[in-house]
């Protein structure tokens, strides 16, 4: 008869916790505008370097392949940024290899909180174009397609980077102007005040 082994009840609350764990974070006390924020949050500083850092990625991959003729680079690239926008996109950035060394970088500088949802719905087209990217480079495809996804990728890494630009947030932002959709509760703090729409 075999022996039956029970997890000890520190690894059921560490498993329990995993499986239930919040997206993003919960700041107690956060407010924004008079007015508690209840959704969870992110980082901005650190979405932002890790944003830098991908683009320093694709950049030199994409130069390797367009100049050189290299696409070894930039297959590599492609297959990690798909996966660390899974990580990004499943569990948060805080778990994806250049969300923690974003989060390094700038853990001396304070942070400035951002809606989780909108940085998700961004992650989520990040990790659509990274996939089709990881797909054609190792396919061996190369041409306008491959080319114009990747310039779209850097340019919305730049202005997340450089700009501080919110695609996610702007987009549900339209969206509400339009009358398309409600406004979204979770949408609380964002960018350029992207998300202060009252609704309709």
């Amino acid at each position: 008869m075999g022996i039956i082994r029970t997890p000890s009840p520190k690894l059921k609350e560490v498993r329990m916790s995993f499986f239930h764990a919040t997206y993003g974070h919960v700041i107690s006390g956060l407010s924004h505008n008079g007015k508690p924020v209840q959704a969870a949050v992110f980082n901005d500083n650190q979405v932002r370097a890790a944003a830098g850092l991908a683009l320093v990625l694709a950049a030199v991959a994409l130069v390797y392949g367009r100049f050189e003729s290299v696409y070894l680079p930039m297959q590599a690239v492609t297959t990690f940024l798909f996966v660390e926008y899974l990580i990004r996109v499943t569990i948060g950035i805080q778990y994806s290899p250049l969300g923690v060394l974003a989060g390094w970088m700038v853990q001396r500088k304070g942070p400035d909180w951002a809606s989780a949802r909108p940085k998700r719905f961004a992650w989520t087209l990040a990790l659509i174009m990274s996939g089709a990217m990881m797909v054609m480079t190792n396919a061996g495809v190369t041409g306008a397609v491959p080319l114009t996804i990747c310039v779209i990728f850097m340019l919305l890494l730049w202005m997340e980077s450089v700009l501080g630009l919110c695609v996610g947030c702007e987009f549900h932002g339209f969206m509400v102007k339009q009358g398309w959709v409600q406004k979204d509760s979770a949408f609380e703090i964002c960018a350029h005040g992207a998300c202060d729409i009252p609704p309709r």
